[in-house]
């Protein structure tokens, strides 16, 4: 499945809730957010079906997000069935790591390949000030049994400056005695982040450096996204960057992103969408559904419009739990 710039795309983030246990600054409001009606989610088996179309079409790699997915009920008999879809190459996590250490064995036996983690802090004070919850010693040790089974670890921070900015270096440690990577992700400016300053590419950089010595860039591949890896030496696992503003990846974009309520995205900052959910409910086939995706993909935008660098015909900027971030 190409688009009109010749992007292959061939990346599914599927979003299985809006539902989050922890309520961070830049994502949800502290008393939550009214969440989808049970009715409006797709069931596991409308997931499967649409990603069955989408593998059909060409996608190979389902990333599950949420909200926080292991709030999601049948979240594994649903990886289980996405990873037995013809075409499909890989099912993959990002979470919160609040509810992982008690899903690692399921979530293995299920068919899931690798995690991510998203942790802004180590120090359990800046974390209830970041998330609003506790819950960063939970985090922590799903970490480390994660990576005792061997299975495939990336954590995600997001440095924002007067939150986190101070502890980036330590973050980057994480890396340092174990084979993980730990990725730096630009602020997008989608609902609440708006509101927050991040750090860009290159300051995070620098501060590393300033500290670890030279970062040199690293070859090899990594996962299905657009980070670009680095090796520190005395390092055992690798520091990403994900430089969504400063440096952008629009032109390598190879993704769609189907919400909770079965909305296909072709991307997040673009009001351009299409309801695959009602048209499955509405009793549309196969071949429907599969040209209404095509119809959507002819239509992605050349780049999202949340920095300067691009120039996109639409800036929308929806609540990342809602999109899957």
């Amino acid at each position: 499945m190409t688009d009109p710039y010749g992007r292959a795309l061939d990346y599914l983030r599927l979003s299985v809730t809006d539902m989050c246990n922890l309520r961070c600054v830049y994502c949800m409001p502290e008393e939550g957010a009214a969440q989808l009606p049970r009715e409006a989610m797709l069931r596991v088996e409308e997931c499967v079906r649409l990603c069955r179309v989408l593998a059909g079409l060409g996608i190979r790699r389902v990333k599950i997000t949420g909200g926080e997915p292991l709030l999601r009920n049948g979240l594994c008999a649903l990886v289980r069935a996405l990873a037995l879809i013809p075409g499909v190459e890989q099912v993959t996590l990002t979470t919160n790591g609040i509810l992982l250490g008690g899903f690692l064995s399921q979530l293995r036996d299920a068919g899931i390949e690798a995690v991510n983690v998203s942790l802004d802090t180590l120090n359990p004070a800046a974390f209830r000030r970041i998330a609003r919850r506790d819950g960063l010693e939970q985090v922590l040790q799903a970490i480390g049994q994660a990576y005792a089974t061997g299975l495939p670890l990336k954590i995600n921070c997001v440095p924002i400056r007067g939150l986190n900015d101070g502890e980036l270096v330590h973050i980057a440690g994480l890396a340092k005695e174990r084979d993980i990577a730990v990725r730096f992700i630009e602020l997008m400016p989608a609902g609440r982040a708006a509101a927050f300053q991040g750090l860009s590419e290159a300051e995070v950089r620098a501060a590393l450096e300033a500290e670890y010595g030279a970062l040199s860039p690293f070859r090899g591949r990594l996962g299905n996204g657009p980070a670009e890896y680095y090796a520190a030496e005395g390092f055992a696992g690798k520091i990403g960057f994900i430089g969504a503003m400063s440096r952008g990846f629009c032109e390598r974009c190879n993704r769609l992103r189907l919400t909770s309520a079965g909305v296909l995205k072709a991307c997040l900052s673009s009001g351009r969408s299409v309801d695959l959910g009602t048209l499955l409910r509405r009793g549309a086939d196969d071949g429907e559904i599969a040209e209404a995706v095509r119809e959507l993909v002819r239509r992605k935008p050349r780049a999202h419009s949340f920095s300067a660098r691009y120039g996109a015909e639409y800036h929308r900027a929806d609540e990342m739990f809602r999109v899957g971030g």
